[in-house]
């Protein structure tokens, strides 16, 4: 249903996905734990700017990263040069990562409780180099037709030695960043790029080549967390 052009179908369901978490901690807030919603104005002018930023976010996207990253990545087979399609798929995992809302939240919530000693920036930047290296694995595996297990075993070995060397604090942060990069942003604009990569690849399957990127990306951040951690101590 639209009105002047505008798709309220698809903001009433934003508004159906917003409100049901919102009534429930409004619920635990006055019923279960007996306490008052402090700034009740602002809270509801929140809300209203949280579901119409949402819908705009989600909306921006679908017309633009999306078809712009299916196209990208249906063409970058035209670079013939398998080492730069790489790099180009390293800078765009890099620079997504920067601008996930998700990540941001993350990272200042990080710098906050650990009083500044790990700074938002540098957190940030460091899950965009390893989400970058991630997504960087994954195209290489959808170009040279590497089985997803030959990728991904290696990948978790070396988590698992790194979490063992790495601060402990990092090896939770580090879980909780691999998921903060998963978001509206990256999800549609990697997954796009690797499918529209792997329908010119001749013989390639996009359901069983082109997907299991965003796995790898999160372990790529994953390891980058962790190797920050053991940079701290030296």
């Amino acid at each position: 249903m639209r009105r002047f052009g505008f798709d309220l179908s698809a903001l009433w369901e934003t508004v159906m996905g917003v409100l049901p978490l919102t009534a429930i901690l409004v619920f635990c807030q006055l019923a279960l734990l007996r306490k008052p919603i402090e700034h009740v104005k602002e809270f509801s002018i929140g809300i209203i700017l949280s579901i119409l930023g949402l819908h705009f976010f989600l909306k921006g996207v679908s017309m633009s990263f999306f078809p712009l990253a299916d196209s990208v990545g249906g063409n970058l087979v035209l670079l013939n040069r398998k080492w730069l399609i790489i790099i180009v798929a390293f800078v765009i995992g890099y620079f997504g990562t920067l601008v996930e809302p998700a990540l941001r939240a993350l990272a200042m919530q990080v710098e906050e409780v650990s009083s500044g000693a790990i700074p938002h920036k540098v957190l940030i930047h460091a899950v965009g180099i390893g989400f970058g290296l991630g997504m960087g694995i994954g195209i290489f595996k959808i170009l040279h037709d590497v089985p997803y297990i030959k990728i991904l075993a290696p990948l978790l070995i070396i988590v698992l030695i790194l979490a063992f060397i790495t601060p402990k604090e990092f090896a939770s942060i580090a879980m909780d960043a691999a998921s903060a990069t998963t978001g509206p942003v990256n999800i549609p604009l990697n997954m796009a790029l690797a499918i529209g990569l792997t329908k010119q690849i001749e013989g390639a399957d996009p359901l069983i080549a082109g997907f299991g990127i965003i796995g790898l990306t999160s372990i790529g951040a994953m390891v980058s967390v962790l190797i920050l951690g053991i940079l701290t101590r030296l």
